[in-house]
């Protein structure tokens, strides 16, 4: 999980710098997911998955979803903090147990709530520096590509409650994203992609399927709610490197915000109802 959350968090460098390159957020998605579904093409013919599944709206979903999501998120990198645009991203895992509460009728307790609450009075902290730069806008698209990461996680867990393999899920995801990215690029000014940014576009989708990968491990072999906690290491990961690269320093308003919303998803995932699913389709954050 730390292996993962280190290469989330250079994905989100990545991003940063070829948005710097003049790229749009539509074609780093439509990169990032191109790349990463040859690579999970290839594990696919290599396991003798087959491709044919008889739930295809649900990939449908979990893919137009993520991929709205993950355009939002790659935005918010460009117009934010580094390590504020991934916190926003991460509220998902409150939005994920709201919704899952809902649509399995289990009722809120007092506990829950409050963990609930914890997490969105950090993310009111979060978001005053961003409105005292003038950045409510990327703040609040941010906010937003949680809450559709958090609808992208709850396909992928009815999905794995249906059976479906998980390299198969992350397959149709990267195929979805790059037919709803390349889509989205007819209509948006192209960019030509020059020997120098290609390194750059390669790392994005390289590190987002590696970290993919190496989260779907290390939920199938650690316990969930260990692994759940490390998955915020990306928060620090991004924190450090957002101030080395880019001399990006929060208020110590901001960093209360990233604490409570971290120590809010850890214990709304332990607070939250249980409900029988196959641990080894557990895929975690949808970017």
């Amino acid at each position: 999980m730390l292996a993962a959350g280190f290469l989330f968090g250079c994905m989100g460098v990545f991003v940063k710098l070829a948005a710097a390159a003049h790229y749009s957020s539509g074609e780093l998605v439509f990169y990032r997911s191109l790349f990463g579904l040859l690579l999970v093409f290839v594990m696919l013919h290599g396991k003798r998955t087959p491709l044919a599944t008889p739930h295809g709206m649900g990939h449908v979903w979990r893919g137009v979803s993520g991929t709205v999501a993950m355009i939002l998120f790659f935005y918010c990198i460009t117009a934010l903090p580094l390590a504020t645009a991934i916190t926003l991203n991460y509220t998902s895992s409150l939005f994920l147990t709201a919704f899952t509460i809902l649509v399995f009728k289990d009722k809120f307790h007092l506990p829950l709530t409050g963990a609930l609450a914890l997490g969105f009075a950090g993310v009111v902290l979060l978001l005053q520096p961003t409105l005292a730069r003038d950045q409510l806008l990327p703040g609040l698209l941010g906010l937003i590509s949680g809450l559709l990461a958090g609808v992208a996680l709850l396909n992928v867990r009815q999905l794995g409650r249906l059976g479906e393999p998980a390299v198969r899920i992350v397959f149709y995801f990267n195929l979805v994203a790059t037919l709803v990215s390349g889509l989205w690029m007819l209509f948006t000014p192209l960019h030509a992609v020059s020997w120098s940014s290609l390194p750059l576009l390669v790392a994005i989708g390289a590190c987002a399927t590696l970290a993919q990968l190496a989260m779907t491990r290390a939920y199938r072999l650690g316990q969930t709610l260990a692994v759940s906690a490390l998955s915020y290491s990306t928060i620090a990961f991004a924190s450090l490197f957002g101030m080395l690269l880019w001399h990006e320093m929060l208020p110590l308003s901001g960093w209360l915000g990233m604490l409570l919303i971290a120590t809010s998803g850890v214990l709304s995932l332990k607070l939250a109802p249980r409900h029988p699913e196959p641990v080894n389709k557990k895929l975690g954050n949808a970017s």
